[in-house]
């Protein structure tokens, strides 16, 4: 097939705004959620097994619905930022299944509060759905009365889950002027970065000053939503739920325990001058004293090479296909159904991800394909995430998706198998070079970088709790660049307004380590598939059709991995230094 940047379709979930099948969506929800009401009298310590099994089920039913309609929100949202119907149709959408969800609260309340013993007895029977509802118990210690619960659903609709979708409606209606050429452009944030990653240094200084202008020029206002932000955070999850940190909260949902989050961050900040020793290598090979903060990304050689959207998706395709073929099966299948936006369109949110709304259903697929190396890159990562899902689809609604920390293994994994085969067909040695260059650039994107942002996000949650001001959190954003670059480059003023404008910290709190966890889990796996070779294939894969069917650490132990060692995690951490000796060889 030939392949072409196109919008996605969303008729797979409905056939657009204000048409019945969207509508009779809500109807069935409100069906559903009286008929689950009816179920509450059923509820009892010693209810069968199959009684209990059948209500599991139902509450399935009524996810299924529920999430295909959040789903369709939430991307219509993506596709236009500034569409009011949109943003009409999402403020409907979270109204209104929060209001549901606040009706069948009752079912986890009662099942959180159930004595061990017939937890255990109904757990036995639990089959596929085992994991979510053990996973459910986790959270009795930070469980609330119904009324209470009901209130904090409530509250989050007109209160954070507002103030993100505001973040969002602000930031991605940015527009960001930079002369190109002589010429004055508008550019949105996507197409900016084009420019930072580009190799004229000039352009890079010019697109890194204008866009901390335009977030600095809103700074103020942006910081006061996330102080809000974090005071919500703490407000619900350590005074209300009494968790012990605010990292914890997020270590609970990914199922991963507090130790092995320290240990990951203390092996990350031991090992932060292997990125500053890159960095000195880039500033001698671009033939700079020093690297300025706005050269990080620029590449080694004069003008990048361009790859067309057919041709980068054929590589992509071919390069998944031969490492398994059921994967490039998978992969095209999110060509062949068109859950691809990858055009450039002024509005659309931002960046790239991947939304899996349901198991038997192909997940949409955003980019802002621009043509250039990091894009194809992009594109591997964000399949990677759909085959991710797609091999998890004989799961429940409930357990398909995998949880944060192992989000991101067939993503980078995906990443590592494009640029092997970038690498062994490239023929010109600069561009090699480069590649490689590339390579260290995305590790530390990736693994620093994110590492770090987990380091501010602590100390601003604990500063915003001791009232400090924004320009004192941005002052604070400022020494953690300093701690991670060293004296490896210089750090201009401007990056200091870096953290408004990084949506994850908004949207979803102490995300970031996952990407850090998912690279260095990757880099081992990878090492194991260059030992192994097709040997390695059955385990990989089985790693990937768990889902979130097991607990992360045991999913991995079946795999040979102990995430509470730091001498795993260090792994990772020596093959990054390995490509930088590699790369100080050749120059």
């Amino acid at each position: 097939m030939a392949f072409t940047q196109t919008k996605w379709s969303l008729g797979d979930l409905y056939p657009g705004f204000n048409t019945p099948e969207l509508e009779s969506a809500f109807d069935l929800i409100e069906e559903q959620v009286t008929s689950f009401e009816r179920l509450r009298a059923n509820l009892t310590p010693d209810m069968p097994a199959d009684r209990f099994m059948d209500i599991v089920r139902t509450s399935e039913e009524m996810i299924r619905v529920s999430n295909k309609l959040y789903a369709f929100a939430g991307l219509s949202f993506s596709e236009d930022t500034q569409d009011q119907t949109a943003q009409s149709l999402q403020a409907h959408v979270q109204q209104f299944l929060a209001d549901m969800e606040n009706r069948t609260l009752f079912f986890s309340i009662w099942w959180k509060d159930l004595d061990d013993s017939n937890a255990k007895r109904l757990l036995k029977e639990a089959k596929d759905y085992q994991y979510y509802l053990e996973e459910m118990r986790n959270f009795k210690p930070h469980t609330l009365s119904e009324p209470e619960e009901k209130i904090i659903n409530l509250k989050n609709v007109t209160g954070s889950n507002a103030l993100v979708t505001l973040y969002s409606s602000i930031t991605n209606r940015y527009v960001f002027k930079v002369v190109v050429e002589g010429e004055t452009k508008e550019l949105t944030r996507g197409e900016l970065m084009v420019l930072v990653q580009g190799p004229d240094p000039d352009l890079r200084a010019a697109a890194y000053q204008e866009l901390y202008k335009v977030y600095g020029d809103n700074g103020p206002i942006l910081g006061q939503m996330y102080q809000t932000r974090v005071r919500d955070w703490r407000n619900e999850n350590l005074t209300l739920r009494k968790f012990s940190n605010p990292i914890a909260v997020r270590n609970l949902a990914n199922d991963i325990p507090d130790s092995v989050v320290d240990t990951l961050l203390d092996v990350a900040r031991k090992n932060v001058g292997i990125f500053q020793r890159y960095f000195k290598l880039k500033a001698k090979v671009l033939g700079m004293d020093k690297l300025r903060r706005y050269d990080i990304y620029a590449p080694v050689i004069k003008s990048e090479k361009p790859f067309e959207y057919a041709s980068a998706a054929e590589m992509v395709l071919e390069s998944f296909t031969e490492f398994d073929p059921k994967i490039g099966e998978l992969t095209r299948r999110v060509f062949d159904d068109g859950h691809i936006d990858s055009e450039v369109r002024k509005g659309k949110r931002q960046g790239a991800f991947c939304w899996s709304v349901l198991p038997e259903m192909t997940p949409w697929v955003q980019l802002n394909y621009q043509g250039r190396a990091r894009d194809v890159a992009t594109m591997a990562h964000e399949l990677g995430h759909a085959i991710h899902a797609m091999l998890a689809s004989h799961h429940n609604a409930f357990t398909f998706h995998a949880s944060l920390p192992l989000a991101e293994t067939a993503s980078t994994f995906g990443e590592m198998i494009l640029t092997d085969r970038m690498l062994a067909e490239e023929q010109d040695e600069a561009v090699r070079r480069d590649l490689l260059f590339k390579q260290v650039d995305d590790a530390y994107a990736t693994i620093m970088r994110q590492s770090y942002f987990a380091f501010f996000e602590k100390e601003a949650h604990e500063m915003v709790f001791k009232n400090a001001s924004v320009d004192e959190i941005a002052a604070a954003y400022m020494e953690n660049l300093n701690e991670q670059f060293g004296d490896a480059l210089e750090l201009s003023d401007e990056f200091k307004w870096e953290w408004v404008s990084i949506p994850h910290i908004y949207h979803t709190p102490f995300y970031v380590y996952a990407y850090a966890f998912g690279q260095l889990l990757v880099l081992s796996l990878y090492q194991q598939f260059k030992r192994e070779g097709d040997a390695f294939k059955p385990k990989y894969l089985k790693i990937l059709s768990a889902g979130g069917s097991k607990a992360p650490a045991k999913i991995l132990s079946e795999a040979g991995i102990d995430i509470e060692s730091a001498a795993f995690w260090q792994d990772g951490f020596d093959v990054v230094e390995g490509l930088v000796k590699q790369l100080e060889a050749l120059n």
